[in-house]
């Protein structure tokens, strides 16, 4: 009995031992792989930390680029000048790209072709809704920097279709759809513009009035078609026989008038013989009919003839007026009598 019971008691205590040992092992394990999935879990809190860091920087940058966007077409927009917002576009690339220099390329230009095969030259095209505006042409500039620039060239392609949109809404606004001279608006405006330069500068000034002779009895004859011909053939010669500085528009039905900056009055009717001779020497064809018109003209200058519009205007259509009374086909100038 003696003997039996120590062996008992050693059994129990070893399987009490070892069972004490798998338990701690057990823990020992359980606490590892608590441990390996904090671990996980806090490298997954640093891998979304720094995911989160990587977008916030990318989320920085791109509020800076649409800052920068926001900026450079705020200034190129506040422009209505091709040339002044090219210029801006330009000393604005230069804050956020690298370049040795930028050139804004007509479509037409025959160099095109030369900066395209260039290996030092990136170019852009510029378009727009109905076709080429242009070419950004820029030199040196690093590879890495062409994406950017691509951008930027975008935002100012819309900025000059944006000028180009309303250089033609003005032309179409101060333009005769007929004729394609200057509304009698903006001739007169002109006009006054002139005439205060003219008074503050001391220079001198003429007018002249245009009329198509007997224009109603052609209109008469031969229908509205050939009396728009006529009128849009005489538009066209008094704008191919005037210089540039000189302001051409339709006076109203089938009169014209032009502003003559700095011509005395032997400069005017010069200025009108080469109207009324080259309308003379012209052949108007409209379907299968040809007329050949003429236009008497009346010629008023600043200021020996008035130092007002309204008195220059009043005195070219009486010298015009007489022109019609003498014959027509003729120039007359106020004041003045052959």
């Amino acid at each position: 009995m003696t003997t039996v019971m120590p062996l008992a008691v050693m059994t129990y205590v070893a399987l009490a031992a070892y069972c004490a040992r798998k338990v701690v092992e057990a823990l020992e394990l359980k606490q590892q792989d608590q441990i390996l999935e904090e671990s996980a879990r806090s490298q997954s809190l640093v891998n979304q930390k720094e995911s989160l860091y990587v977008e916030r920087l990318r989320l920085e940058n791109q509020v800076l680029e649409i800052l920068t966007l926001y900026e450079i077409m705020k200034e190129i927009t506040q422009s209505l000048s091709e040339k002044e917002a090219f210029e801006i576009f330009k000393n604005k690339l230069g804050d956020h790209v690298n370049f040795t220099e930028c050139l804004l390329v007509h479509p037409l230009c025959d160099e095109i072709n030369d900066y395209k095969s260039s290996t030092g030259c990136f170019s852009f095209v510029l378009q727009g809704k109905t076709g080429t505006l242009g070419y950004l042409v820029v030199k040196g500039m690093p590879r890495e920097h062409h994406e950017k620039f691509m951008i930027l060239g975008h935002q100012f392609a819309l900025a000059l279709r944006r000028i180009k949109f309303y250089h033609e809404i003005e032309r179409i606004a101060i333009t005769d759809s007929l004729t394609e001279l200057y509304t009698r608006r903006y001739a007169v405006e002109r006009f006054q513009e002139e005439l205060k330069r003219s008074q503050a500068r001391g220079m001198k000034l003429s007018f002249l009035m245009v009329d198509v002779d007997h224009f109603k009895t052609l209109n008469d004859r031969y229908g509205h078609l050939m009396g728009d011909q006529i009128l849009r053939e005489a538009g066209k010669l008094i704008r191919e026989n005037t210089r540039e500085i000189d302001i051409a528009g339709r006076f109203g039905g089938e009169e014209f008038c032009v502003v003559l900056p700095d011509t005395d009055r032997p400069g005017a009717r010069f200025a009108a013989e080469r109207i009324r001779h080259a309308v003379e020497a012209g052949v108007i064809k409209a379907y299968d009919a040809e007329v050949k018109i003429t236009v008497s003209l009346g010629v008023a200058t600043y200021p020996e003839d008035g130092t007002r519009l309204e008195e220059l205007t009043d005195k070219a259509d009486w010298a015009l007026y007489r022109a019609k009374r003498e014959g027509r086909n003729r120039i007359c100038v106020f004041g003045v009598y052959d």
